[in-house]
């Protein structure tokens, strides 16, 4: 039988986000632990407090509807997920590893933001007024993430681009031509 409510829908995408939520419990540790920079590692840490903050907020929003948290993988969140944990097994250089991980964590907080605003405009319609704020809460929290990850990558890349290509010779690299030297 077809879902046909809005309410379905609105409970379907808060399980993904739920199921989201909690695998980044499990991720959030190791992005700290591969990072070099204190700050990016802190940053990580105050995450996963929050993230945990998340998971509880949605369970309080499942208890007010009266419905289990549980019940559906979000698999894009499990690919955001893999693929961290890949680039985590690069070898790169400490600095470059940084930025790598930086990169990885704002697809997440991006995912993340599109999911809260989606359950968040839902609730609107459906009068949760209750969710509303604890659905704005939590996104603004993930703004406020990807904001610090923003702030982050502009003190960590310049440094992982020290002692790398630079841009000109990737620009032309890319075009097929070389670097021209001049003869002294």
């Amino acid at each position: 039988m077809p879902k046909d409510s809005l309410r379905e829908l609105y409970i379907d995408e808060l399980r993904d986000l739920y199921n989201a939520e909690t695998q980044l419990v499990k991720a959030l540790p190791k992005m700290a632990k591969a990072s070099g920079n204190d700050q990016l590692r802190r940053a990580f840490e105050e995450h996963l407090r929050q993230t945990s903050d998340h998971v509880s907020r949605l369970e309080q929003i499942f208890d007010q509807l009266e419905h289990k948290a549980s019940g559906k993988k979000c698999l894009g969140m499990a690919g955001l997920v893999k693929e961290g944990a890949e680039t985590m097994e690069e070898d790169y250089a400490a600095d470059l590893m940084d930025a790598a991980i930086i990169g990885a964590a704002q697809r997440v907080e991006h995912y993340e933001m599109a999911g809260y605003g989606t359950v968040l405009a839902l609730a609107e319609l459906l009068g949760e007024d209750k969710h509303v704020s604890l659905l704005n809460q939590t996104l603004e929290e993930e703004k406020q993430a990807d904001k610090k990850l923003t702030e982050l990558a502009q003190q960590i890349n310049p440094k992982s681009a020290k002692g790398s290509t630079s841009t000109s010779d990737i620009s032309q690299q890319s075009h097929g031509g070389s670097k021209s030297t001049k003869a002294a």
